[in-house]
Order: structure tokens, then sequence, then C-alpha cells
């Protein structure tokens, strides 16, 4: 008699086993997807890019996968080859011999995750690197979070006249901003706002949230603060988010490539009613941006919003310059 038993006995329910799991997993992987279409694919779960710079990070979330396939179809190969090859014998039933070690094996499992590890930090690094670089921008928008929405500073000149404000000067609701990004203002920007509360809705779409309005093709810098505890700017298409800090300033830029109105949230759990910080975007083109700039001034939103928690002089201006 066979030391398992019935020679088939075994083997039959693994088989039968093995096949429902995969049947199971086709099952559960095809209907949770009723919305996926094989141009999706290739984003691997990414929303369609709508920036200049969204298909870096595109790019590096697929270079990642990729990186993540070839190591698990090796450790799956092992695991596949371990299984067939070495798989216990019907007769023989004494331990296999045992190693105690392999030099070239221990080796190979130490170095290959230290390269693998180093190409991804290469490759992230060099893209961050792009992505946070600044440049002069056309734009500079002042994002403000606070419970339970966000407010938009457009810092523009709105009446076109530089004279207007006196030039250099820095409005005080500003003051929080470091030196290194204000000089960078447009000059005669006396600026125009937009303050939201949960409530809104975006006329368009009907989605929830304040609207913030960018125009296509020019560049884009948003310097983020904080009224109060630390929440995070996420535009879901531009595939970036980035911290809201209080006494810290985090600034990025972007061009839009696409126009339409997007969905915005706050990605850092900040209290009770995070789930209700949305917010749009919305992209339009340069001459129907500067059109809802004078209508926020004709609704008499002219000036700023204060910009977050005041920094002390050593704080504000404490980090390198990047420009």
């Amino acid at each position: 008699m066979s030391p398992y038993g019935s020679d088939r006995s075994p083997r039959r329910p693994m088989r039968r086993k093995l096949l429902q799991a995969l049947t199971a997993g086709v099952v559960l992987a095809t209907a949770t997807g009723c919305s996926f279409t094989w141009q999706d694919f290739p984003r691997l779960g990414m929303p369609t890019p709508v920036t200049e710079e969204a298909p870096r990070i595109l790019s590096l979330w697929q270079g990642s996968w990729a990186a993540a396939l070839v190591t698990g179809i090796l450790v799956w190969g092992l695991i596949i080859w371990s299984v067939i090859f070495h798989r216990r014998s019907r007769t023989k039933v004494e331990v296999p011999p045992q190693t105690r070690y392999n030099m070239p094996i221990e080796a190979l499992y130490t170095v290959v995750p230290l390269i693998i590890v180093s190409v991804l930090f290469y490759f992230t690094a060099r893209d961050e690197s792009k992505l946070l670089a600044l440049s002069k921008p056309a734009h500079t928008i002042n994002v403000i979070g606070f419970q339970w929405s966000w407010g938009f500073n457009y810092i523009e000149d709105v009446d076109g006249d530089a004279a207007t404000p006196k030039a250099g000067a820095v409005p005080k609701e500003l003051a929080a901003i470091p030196d290194r990004f204000t000089k960078d203002f447009q000059a005669g920007a006396e600026g125009v706002y937009e303050k939201g509360v949960p409530g809104d809705r975006n006329p368009q779409t009907g989605n929830p949230g304040p609207t913030l309005v960018l125009p296509k093709g020019e560049k884009v810098r948003f310097i983020l603060s904080s009224n109060d505890v630390i929440h995070s700017f996420w535009v879901v298409p531009f595939l970036f988010k980035q911290d809201v800090i209080p006494g810290h300033t985090n600034v990025f830029e972007v061009t839009p490539s696409q126009e339409g109105t997007f969905m915005g949230k706050c990605a850092e759990l900040c209290g009770v009613d995070h789930s209700r910080m949305l917010f749009n975007v919305k992209v339009v083109s340069p001459e129907k941006y500067r059109a809802y700039l004078k209508e926020l001034a004709e609704k008499g939103q002219t000036g700023f919003l204060p910009a977050g928690i005041k920094q002390t002089d050593p704080a504000r201006n404490a980090e390198v310059n990047q420009l």
C-alpha cells in the first residue's frame, strides 16, 4: 500500500482545489472591473494624465509594475520548479539530503534585491527632482487648506496695471509665504480669491466642493499652506499630490494639457469631516481663465485670503533656493 493510502485520493482533491481557486481568481478579476477596457490597461489603474508633467509619473508607475512583475515571475518560477522537481516521492519516505548553505545562491538573493532597490531609487530620485524643479511660472496660485474646505488665492495682475499695488510690496495676507516665492509674484498682482465650503457644487458637473480654474497650456505654480492641521492637495488626474502643512510651505508646478473638469480631494486624514474636503479643477482656455478672474473681481472677491499659519523668519526662509 502506498504510504499515502490510496494512489489517487491525495492528489485529485488538491488538483480540484487548485482549479477552483484559479477559476475564482479569474471571476473576481473580471467581475470587479466592469468599466475596465483594454485601452486602460497600459496605465495599470492610473487615470488619463491631464498635465505635461503627469506622463513622467505614469512612466515611473509602469516601470515599477514591470520590475515587480519580473521579480514575481522569477519567484513564482522557482516555487513551481521546486514543487514539481523536488516534491516528495510516493514510494520514498526518507528525508532528502540536507544542505546547510549554498554560497552562490545566498550571494544571489542578497545582491539581486540590492540591485532592484538601487535601480528603483535612481529612477524615483531622477523623476522627483524633475517634478519638483521650479522655473519662472506664468501664474501663481496659493492653495489654502482648512477644516473643512479649500481657499484659492489667484496672485494675478487682474486689472492689467503693473503699478497697482506698489511693485515689490507683499500683501500682509501673504506674509507667511517665503521670500524666495514672493519675489516671483507678477508685478501689479492685486489678486482675487475663491473660498469654498463643503456644500459647494460645480455648476457643470454637480460634483461637491469649490472649483479651482486653471489655464490650459500655461505653467502654474501652486503654493500650499494650511490654516490649521495637515491636509494634502490631490488632483487625481495630475497623478501627483503634496502635503499642505501648517508652518511649512510646499510648492510645485504643472502645465495643464487638457480642458475639462476634474476631481480633487484631501488625501490626508485631517479630522472628522475629512471626507468632505473635496474640490474641482476646471481647465479652460487662457482667455476664459482671464475672464474668470475678472468675474471674481466684479463679485468683490479682490485681495487675498490669509495664507496659512505665520512662520518665523528663520523657518520661513531656511530652505535652499531652488530657482
